[in-house]
């Protein structure tokens, strides 16, 4: 089974107009492969610049923002590269695109890492982060998933919320709930693939 890193995923597009997006990115080796949905910004941006910085960050409200609407979080230069990084990241690395392997549904990007830095010390880990990234996938993936897996991981995943969480959890677990609510009302698609 791959490794894979949950990251905030920063790029630059051929205006120069800047994209985040929530992303897991697959290690391989010394490098690591993004591997994003098609259609996807990430992915016009990656084809138009190929370098994306990513960033490591334990504020979940980043990962439910972005998929609720919420993308305007501040963002601080990288030295020597052209796209910026998450202020909130604790840490981040600078993937340079080496390969590209094309695929009708995820193209998949093998970067080396150009650069590392680290912004802030880890403090420790909470279950309720962990339960709303779990959540923030779980909703980016409502269109392909029956209504009871929903339920279920929903149910399972609220015990470490109403055990662990401090506002900011909250905060994020009740943007992707309220996300979940619209999706079963069918107002509007969950927002998965365009990232």
């Amino acid at each position: 089974m791959p490794y894979i890193r949950e990251t905030i995923l920063t790029t630059i597009g051929g205006n120069g107009e800047v994209h985040i997006a929530p992303l897991g990115i697959i290690q391989d080796g010394d490098h690591w492969i993004i591997a994003p949905f098609r259609p996807s910004r990430t992915l016009d941006n990656l084809l138009a610049n190929p370098v994306a910085v990513a960033s490591y960050t334990d504020d979940v409200r980043i990962f439910a923002g972005c998929l609720t609407g919420r993308k305007d979080w501040p963002l601080v230069p990288v030295k020597g590269c052209p796209v910026p990084r998450l202020q909130a990241a604790l840490a981040h690395s600078v993937l340079e695109v080496v390969e590209q392997q094309d695929d009708e549904v995820r193209p998949r990007f093998r970067c080396r890492v150009a650069a590392e830095e680290m912004h802030a010390p880890f403090t420790g880990m909470n279950r309720a982060k962990a339960a709303v990234l779990e959540l923030a996938i779980l909703v980016s993936r409502l269109h392909m998933l029956p209504p009871e897996k929903i339920d279920a991981e929903i149910a399972y995943l609220t015990i470490a919320i109403e055990k662990t969480a401090g506002p900011d959890e909250r905060q994020a677990w009740d943007w992707l709930m309220e996300r979940v609510k619209v999706h079963r009302q069918g107002e509007l698609p969950a927002h998965g693939k365009g990232s």
